[in-house]
């Protein structure tokens, strides 16, 4: 029996400091929103926690993570600029499941779930060609923007996180209706101080947070090696004029096309936009020494579809012709008015070597056939 202890024991003592350097960390992202270590034990936090039911079944949690593997270090990066916990990561994921195109019903869109007059608000570009709430770089400024501006009003993390879903007017009414910002006494279910869905979102971030920080949950999965991977990877910030086909990037750069629109999703087609002078669009990290050597602007007229008007057309007819809505055509030829000259030569934002499935702006592809040399 002796010897049967004296063998048990370190696995004992094993487990036990597993355990508690599990609380301790548990502990700490409890802190980072400003809440008590008491909260660990609140029931229905662990019950979302432990049946993962209630926030994700495991495997659309890894997915998710491992969707954003590519972001989530630039995320963390923008979070800690701003002095904002990196914990707040779990915020977005608890909006969005990190996709760029998510879209609420309430028209929320992107990977913190902006509304269109709060993204506005913050800087980011919403038109014809770009919604900036699906840049993960931009929004993810925008957000560290506004949750440092909660955070200066309410003074307590949990409390920026809870505003940021619920508003910062309904936050309030409910702090004053409470007499108190407490969190156990704005969670209370009978009073109802915020809204039902505020009272399990702010423990739906938690409980992500915690799931996302358990290192012998991740490891014991096959989706261990993103202990590791989400700090290997990031993407590159680069600058491309007005116009720029993603396809002639991936093609350049050695990117697959799909993936580089993955990327930048918050283009609304497969180019920058013609109306600004030039704009970010966003590559792997891996492939930014290959931009910089192999990367060569040219003239739109080069690798777009060149058209000469012929008479009795217009930029309707041609714009019907090619599928693409009359005004993209007007901005990548800087036309003030609808009125087209003979012969004149427009852009036209297809491929030169195959202008095909074009659909920009329009309901329906119309495919263009290869021209004879």
């Amino acid at each position: 029996m002796r010897y049967i202890i004296l063998f048990l024991l370190p696995l004992l003592l094993s487990a036990n400091l597993a355990y508690l350097t599990n609380q301790t960390q548990e502990i700490a992202i409890l802190e980072s929103f400003d809440i008590e270590a008491s909260f660990l034990y609140d029931p229905i936090m662990n019950e979302m926690k432990n049946s993962k039911k209630d926030i994700y079944d495991e495997q659309n949690f890894f997915q998710a993570m491992d969707e954003a593997h590519l972001f989530i270090p630039t995320v963390k990066n923008i979070l800690a600029k701003h002095g904002i916990p990196s914990e707040f990561l779990f915020l977005a994921m608890a909006e969005s499941s990190f996709l760029t195109k998510a879209y609420s019903v309430k028209k929320a869109s992107g990977f913190w779930q902006f509304m269109p007059e709060t993204a506005k608000l913050y800087g980011l570009r919403i038109d014809s060609y770009v919604d900036e709430r699906r840049d993960v770089v931009k929004s993810t400024e925008a957000a560290a923007k506004y949750l440092t501006t909660l955070y200066d009003k309410f003074g307590k993390w949990y409390l920026a996180a809870i505003a940021f879903n619920c508003g910062e007017g309904k936050l309030t009414n409910a702090i004053s209706r409470a007499k108190s910002d407490d969190l156990l006494v704005l969670l209370n279910p009978k009073e109802q101080y915020i809204p039902k869905e505020s009272r399990f979102y702010i423990r739906k971030i938690l409980s992500l947070a915690l799931m996302g920080n358990d290192e012998q949950f991740l490891l014991n999965s096959e989706y261990d090696y993103l202990l590791n991977r989400a700090n290997a990877y990031s993407i590159s910030t680069v600058k491309v004029p007005k116009g720029e086909s993603l396809k002639r990037v991936s093609e350049l750069v050695g990117i697959p096309l799909s993936e580089l629109q993955k990327l930048n999703k918050h283009l609304k087609h497969d180019f920058a936009p013609p109306h600004l002078k030039a704009y970010d669009i966003y590559i792997p990290y891996v492939k930014l020494s290959d931009f910089k050597q192999k990367y060569v602007e040219e003239e739109m007229k080069k690798f777009y579809k060149i058209h000469v008007v012929a008479k009795g057309e217009d930029i309707f007819t041609i714009s019907k012709k090619y599928n693409i809505n009359h005004s993209v055509i007007k901005d990548f030829n800087a036309l003030k008015g609808n009125k087209l000259s003979l012969n004149q030569k427009l852009i036209i934002p297809v491929e030169n070597r195959v202008a095909s499935a074009a659909n920009i702006g329009g309901d329906f592809v119309y495919k263009v056939k290869q021209e004879k040399a």
